[in-house]
């Protein structure tokens, strides 16, 4: 167990999205041990599972690979993945942190062969992918997964499957008797970066999401359009697999709403644009409709907005949809709205419809395991207040886009190493 003078130079980040790769990464080239827990199997967090992201509209595997090659080459930073921060104690400089370590049921001799898989018979649902694809049973997270190594999912442990998956591996990787572990560790101050989820449409029954198949989220769009998503790229209607051809975006989707996410999530407006050139640049015919309270591109974004405004085929509607229904027999999906600025009510017929769900960020519903830590009114960690040495990072703090979220961690690590020089 490490003695207090190594804890006041180890620094945890809980969450390895970006705001946690970032704060890693950094503190680690500023001298620091790290300790990084992902409870995912492999890092990344919602920028792996982007089609492309702001503000240069890089696939993901462009900025995540450049943070996994630095933490590759940089021997200060432990990597725990399947594994989430418990409880916490102690103080600024002298933190004593309980992880539990999920079983993945592969070890550190995988060397992503995936004999495994080839054993494996049993189909789970894609992790990534909500719903719309299936993954056998011995998987690899995605093609760039950080640590390269496979996962058996615990559905078929202790089932003539997981022997057969066992017996494939040449290599002594799989250990079908992994069993949970809680490990304890010191640190001098923690980073917390746990990120966002998506609001939770189906919470607005007028909108059908959750109901209708082909009315979806932004994020899951996001799939819909990856190269390595359900349809490999090729954006389809998650009912039938047909192509798309006219889609709506709604903006707001239970954002500034008193009644479900009363904030405004700055991120949405962009992100149905950006979402509009992958359906446009997918199928030239295309139109698109964006229908929105208002447009919020602030900074640089301005001109991207302009660019995606002056296109033919896409066309702004202000007014926010009242009612969203789909017909059973041929999937389409139909949109009524006021346009307020000529005051006529809209019905028409789309073959997809995004809805732009605000941010959430995870400290709403898991709170971080140590007294002290203060929130605003949405779950949001306060920056005053909270419990000395204990940092919030990107999207635990507010809602962001990725070069925000990246500027903030680096910002949390400066206050890390403060809190652990105390």
């Amino acid at each position: 167990m490490a003695d207090a003078k190594d804890s006041a130079r180890t620094i945890l980040v809980a969450g390895g999205g970006i705001a946690g790769l970032s704060a890693a990464v950094e503190a680690a080239e500023a001298g620091f041990s790290v300790i990084l827990v992902e409870r995912e199997p492999s890092l990344g967090g919602r920028v792996a599972r982007m089609n492309k992201y702001f503000p240069k509209l890089c696939p993901p595997q462009c900025g995540l690979e450049i943070n996994f090659r630095r933490i590759r080459s940089n021997p200060l930073i432990r990597v725990m993945t399947m594994s989430e921060v418990g409880k916490i104690e102690g103080e600024a400089g002298n933190f004593t942190v309980a992880v539990r370590v999920n079983p993945r049921y592969v070890n550190e001799k995988c060397t992503g062969c995936g004999k495994c898989q080839e054993a494996a018979t049993t189909f789970i649902p894609h992790p990534l992918n909500g719903g719309l694809s299936t993954v056998k049973a011995a998987y690899l997270p995605h093609e760039f997964a950080y640590p390269m190594r496979y996962v058996i999912a615990p559905e078929v442990i202790g089932t003539p499957e997981a022997k057969a998956i066992e017996a494939a591996c040449e290599y002594g990787a799989i250990e079908t008797d992994m069993a949970e572990k809680i490990e304890e560790v010191k640190a001098g101050a923690i980073i917390w970066a746990t990120g966002w989820t998506p609001f939770d449409t189906s919470a607005i029954s007028y909108y059908g999401a959750g109901k209708y198949r082909n009315v979806v989220s932004n994020a899951l769009m996001e799939r819909l359009a990856s190269a390595n998503g359900p349809f490999k790229g090729v954006i389809s209607r998650p009912s039938d697999g047909k192509a798309v051809k006219k889609v709506a975006f709604v903006q707001c989707a239970g954002s500034r709403d008193e009644n479900n996410l009363a904030y405004c999530s700055s991120v949405c407006c962009l992100a149905s644009l950006k979402q509009a050139t992958y359906v446009l640049d997918q199928e030239p015919e295309a139109d698109v409709s964006i229908f929105y309270i208002d447009i919020r591109a602030l900074g640089r974004q301005e001109n991207f907005f302009e660019k995606v405004r002056q296109d033919k085929r896409v066309r702004l509607v202000k007014g926010k949809p009242g009612e969203i229904a789909e017909n059973p027999e041929n999937g389409m999906v139909t949109v009524q709205v006021e346009d307020q600025e000529t005051g006529r009510i809209l019905r028409e017929e789309f073959d997809l419809v995004v809805l732009a769900a605000g941010m959430v960020p995870t400290t709403a519903g898991q709170k971080i395991p140590a007294s002290g830590v203060s929130y605003d009114e949405y779950g949001f960690v306060l920056a005053n207040g909270q419990t000395p040495g204990i940092i919030g990072a990107g999207c635990s703090r507010r809602p962001a886009d990725v070069s925000t979220t990246v500027q903030d961690a680096t910002a949390a690590v400066l206050k890390a190493i403060q809190a652990c020089r105390r």
